[in-house]
């Protein structure tokens, strides 16, 4: 096993997740919810992730040459997207999840993706499996993906303690801090993607 593989894989895309800095985020979706309906949210999102890195790792440059898209697309989609998360969280009008869909809504879009799964996480996967050389080096890179998914899991497992000690009060202006961080990601994730856009136009 190429332990140097698995180290970079590892932390690269830990740093990108950032699993501390999804909590805030975490519970301002779920902060209301029960804990057995908060925990699932946490999987799902968790889940959801994974799926989405192993097929970009997988197919990503493949799908995305059919699609006539570019990396830089992906990220300014996934800016959009946070952008409107992150006005409902400012104003204060999310939907209160029902206990059928609302549950899985959060967990897939944002915090699954593109929160977890994010442009970041997904072109990082992909460069890693450009580089990497045989099924050995495909097996670690897979090992490291699920290593860095089972910590976010834990984390957002165990968030949960944090919205006891907040309470309803502080859970609202979790809420509105998380909104204005959100919208900052948003903000250079679209950024980054015209900047992206412009090199890549100048360039060519």
């Amino acid at each position: 096993m190429d332990l140097k593989l698995f180290g970079e894989v590892f932390v690269t895309l830990l740093v990108i997740v950032d699993p501390p800095g999804m909590v805030p985020v975490f519970l301002a979706l779920t902060g209301t919810m029960p804990t057995k309906v908060r925990t699932r949210a946490g999987t799902q999102a968790v889940l959801l992730a994974l799926g989405v890195i192993v097929v970009f790792a997988v197919a990503g440059q493949t799908l995305l040459d059919y699609l006539h898209v570019q990396l830089p697309a992906l990220q300014g989609a996934g800016g959009l997207l946070l952008i409107l998360v992150a006005l409902e969280l400012l104003t204060g009008k999310t939907d209160e999840p029902s206990e059928q869909g609302g549950t899985s809504n959060v967990a897939l879009v944002p915090i699954g993706t593109p929160l977890l799964a994010g442009p970041g996480a997904i072109v990082a996967t992909m460069l890693f499996v450009q580089r990497a050389d045989g099924a050995a080096d495909y097996t670690v890179i897979g090992l490291g993906i699920v290593a860095v998914m089972f910590i976010v899991w834990l984390v957002l497992r165990f968030s949960g303690g944090i919205v006891k000690l907040l309470r309803p009060g502080g859970i609202e202006v979790l809420t509105r801090i998380a909104g204005l961080l959100l919208a900052a990601i948003a903000v250079q994730l679209i950024a980054d993607a015209v900047g992206a856009f412009v090199k890549l136009y100048a360039a060519g």
